[in-house]
């Protein structure tokens, strides 16, 4: 998805930022259970227009909009590891997370969980890494076009933090206020659950975004 300010965290929050940044270091692939195996779409789901599909070892975005959800388990206190490449400079897609349900259509990871960006054209509160016009990013880390970028998204609890390319670029509380909802695309505001269903979306047409890796810290 491609508006809107997040108050300054206190020092509890940043406390329990840092301790995972202590831990995000140590894992590394052998730590990490695969959730896409590089062969086909075992233990995954569409639901909506457009599709995935394998190419090379890889899972393709095409047409939308849609939504792939994981099917295998919901996930909490975890670090949900993403590896993406994008083809375009406004190409569009994002990492469902923290669906309470499997989602029956593609507007319920929206409105039902949050969306962390994946889009380098978005202003702050809509690009990679923020949660979608609900927490904004710090700093602007993606790669350019082409090249392979590792988001971390480390749930504990009720609180997300994201990591892009090795930096600390969001970390929202789900009890920290919000921008009032402008849009009727804006996700609804409330209260996610602690652990829930994930999934990648697939925006539209004019984007083509590659993930060689999907995994979770074991």
């Amino acid at each position: 998805m491609r508006k809107s300010r997040a108050p300054e965290y206190n020092g509890g929050h940043m406390k329990s930022a840092i301790a995972i940044l202590a831990v995000l270091p140590l894992l590394h692939a052998a730590d990490r259970k695969q959730l896409f195996n590089g062969k086909d779409m075992t233990g995954w789901e569409h639901v909506g227009p457009g599709q995935f599909t394998v190419e090379n070892g890889m899972l393709k975005t095409a047409g939308g909009m849609g939504l792939l959800w994981f099917k295998g388990e919901k996930l909490g206190d975890t670090t949900i590891h993403v590896v993406f490449k994008t083809t375009t400079e406004h190409d569009n897609s994002g990492v469902y997370i923290r669906m309470a349900e499997p989602p029956p259509d593609p507007w319920y990871g929206v409105h039902n969980g949050y969306e962390v960006q994946i889009d380098a054209a978005g202003d702050d509160w809509h690009c990679t890494g923020a949660l979608y016009s609900l927490s904004k990013v710090t700093k602007r880390t993606q790669k350019p076009l082409g090249e392979w970028n590792t988001m971390d998204i480390v749930l504990k609890g009720q609180e997300t933090t994201v990591m892009l390319n090795g930096a600390k670029i969001n970390d929202f509380f789900g009890d920290q206020p919000v921008p009032p909802r402008k849009e009727w695309f804006e996700p609804v505001r409330g209260p996610r659950p602690d652990s829930g269903y994930i999934g990648l979306q697939n925006h539209d047409a004019r984007s083509t975004i590659f993930f060689k890796e999907v995994s979770v810290a074991k």
